[in-house]
């Protein structure tokens, strides 16, 4: 069974759009002759069992087998490196500690229209509570817009280690400026950008880096985002690839891109 999701802004609030989303994907995929499901997998509980654990070209277990997992989860690994998948979202920070070598990237999505956002390219907004700075718009030409000295000392917020938006673009800049995450006097894992945002609101830290379109989301359905504003900006990079499993056949590769370009 072909296995596909789109999880990354798949906000309870937002689970009607995300399912327009796919509705319109789907219809581009299926007038391109590719077979695929008509509903997203949005648990665990969803997936094809995989007997004995996900293994990579080399023959060894990567992921385990989404059977032995929590049903009403939804671990992202395991999707991503799911033998069936079709299609997903995924994040460049994976991608780029190894997730790269378990799957082919079959397209970018959009984020024209979002504050921060520009075609297939994507800023995170720097967040702080409301009052601490004036608020700061997007850059036009999409460089890094870093207050140092606001953010020296603070106790940073950050949804994991290996997100791009979250932790691993903000580093960067930060280095490009001649500074690291050093900066910070703490660093808290949230697990999700939306616990970021809650964090920051709640005094539990400082400061946040939440891709753009996780903060249109945040101030549309999040309330206590109405007590942060952006102070900076990260620079603009790659939005979320779309990948397919490295077992997709390459006829069907060469489909998928032409559908979703």
């Amino acid at each position: 069974m072909p296995v596909v999701a789109l999880p990354m802004y798949d906000w309870p609030e937002a689970r009607a759009a995300t399912d327009a989303e796919w509705a319109s994907l789907h219809a581009r995929l299926r007038d391109a002759g590719i077979d695929a499901p008509e509903r997203l997998v949005r648990r665990n509980a969803d997936l094809p069992a995989v007997p004995g654990g996900i293994r990579n070209g080399e023959g060894r277990t990567v992921a385990p087998d989404p059977a032995a997992l929590p049903p009403d989860d939804l671990d992202f690994p395991v999707l991503w490196r799911h033998p069936d998948l079709l299609l997903a979202q995924t994040c460049w920070g994976p991608m780029e500690q190894g997730l790269e070598r378990d799957v082919v990237v079959v397209g970018q999505p959009s984020y024209e229209g979002i504050e921060g956002g520009e075609g297939a390219l994507y800023s995170s907004a720097i967040l702080m509570r409301r009052g601490t700075a004036f608020a700061a718009p997007a850059p036009a030409d999409g460089r890094a817009l870093l207050p140092l000295d606001l953010l020296r000392g603070k106790r940073l917020a950050y949804n994991s280690s290996d997100s791009m938006s979250g932790m691993i673009a903000l580093a960067r800049d930060l280095e490009a400026a001649g500074e690291s995450l050093a900066l910070f006097s703490e660093r808290i894992e949230t697990s999700a950008h939306r616990a970021s945002i809650a964090a920051v609101a709640e005094d539990r830290a400082d400061v946040c880096a939440v891709d753009c379109r996780s903060w249109q989301l945040a101030r549309r359905y999040e309330l206590r985002a109405a007590d942060v504003a952006p102070v900076g900006w990260t620079a603009r990079l790659r939005g979320l690839p779309y990948i397919t499993s490295r077992h997709t056949p390459q006829d069907l590769v060469a489909r998928l891109r032409a559908a979703l370009a």
